[in-house]
């Protein structure tokens, strides 16, 4: 029987970047490899060499140089197809793509639908697929990115999308934020048992030295403000703050404001 690679497990690794960037790697135990958001060429590098692997794919949520900034090191290495948003501010180097379209990665039998997901960035996509959620800094374990090219309805837009995936889903974002993240959600919903439970879980990884990604879409659900715009207990908190707020993005802009300058 011949060896076929794309039978083994997909493995997921995260590579650390700059101060709390996650490039992410993803592999079945052959020579192939992908990553995504590579904002850093010689971190990847390393990691592939250590594993023996070739880089085949490179996936993009966004123009930000922490998440873009290494593919072109990455190309001299690599002959790799670069799958990223539609923005003239990536380089030619980038194989445009937006909502509805399919990624394959036939070397790791994966085929990731692409999700239009702006606000962070005017064009900023996402990667989902196999119960999989590449977020990049839309989607932040208990935040969201905060709305440099875009508004906070494009924001509740982009959340009320990924709230439709399922539970399940393993959420793979752009960085290590999850315990500030944790302290501003505690400040609007200081009863949430479910972000108690977060909270105290992020204190225990992040003592240990270990990182809080991937979360679940469920988790972030019952405990990151950010998808809980409609829920009273949110509503309330951003009243306080903003009695004008409203259900919605409404309460969304004034998380974002109050967070920005928390």
């Amino acid at each position: 029987m011949s060896h076929n690679p794309t039978r083994h497990a997909l493995e997921i690794d995260a590579i650390p970047a700059f101060d709390d960037n996650y490039i992410w790697l993803l592999h079945r135990g052959g020579k192939h490899a992908a990553v995504v958001d590579p904002g850093d060429a010689d971190p990847v590098l390393a990691a592939l060499s250590a594993r023996g692997l070739e880089l085949r794919t490179i996936l993009i949520t966004h123009h930000h140089w922490d998440h873009a900034g290494g593919v072109p090191d990455l190309l001299r290495q690599y002959d790799a197809q670069v799958f990223g948003p539609h923005d003239e501010r990536l380089g030619d180097w980038n194989q445009p793509c937006q909502e509805g379209d399919q990624i394959a990665l036939p070397e790791l039998n994966l085929h990731l639908e692409v999700l239009d997901v702006p606000a962070h960035t005017r064009s900023h996509i996402a990667f989902h697929g196999h119960g999989l959620l590449f977020s990049g800094d839309t989607l932040f374990s208990i935040g969201c990115g905060r709305f440099f090219e875009g508004t906070p309805e494009q924001m509740q837009r982009a959340m009320d999308k990924l709230r439709q995936l399922p539970a399940e889903t393993e959420v793979y974002c752009g960085h290590e934020y999850t315990q500030s993240n944790c302290q501003f959600a505690l400040a609007v919903e200081p009863d949430n048992p479910a972000l108690q439970a977060r909270y105290a879980e992020v204190l225990a990884l992040r003592s240990a030295g270990r990182r809080t990604l991937p979360t679940t879409l469920g988790a972030e659900l019952a405990a990151n403000p950010f998808l809980r715009t409609r829920e009273p207990s949110v509503i309330a908190a951003a009243q306080k703050q903003d009695p004008r707020a409203q259900p919605g993005s409404s309460t969304m802009a004034t998380l974002r404001t109050w967070k920005d300058r928390s």
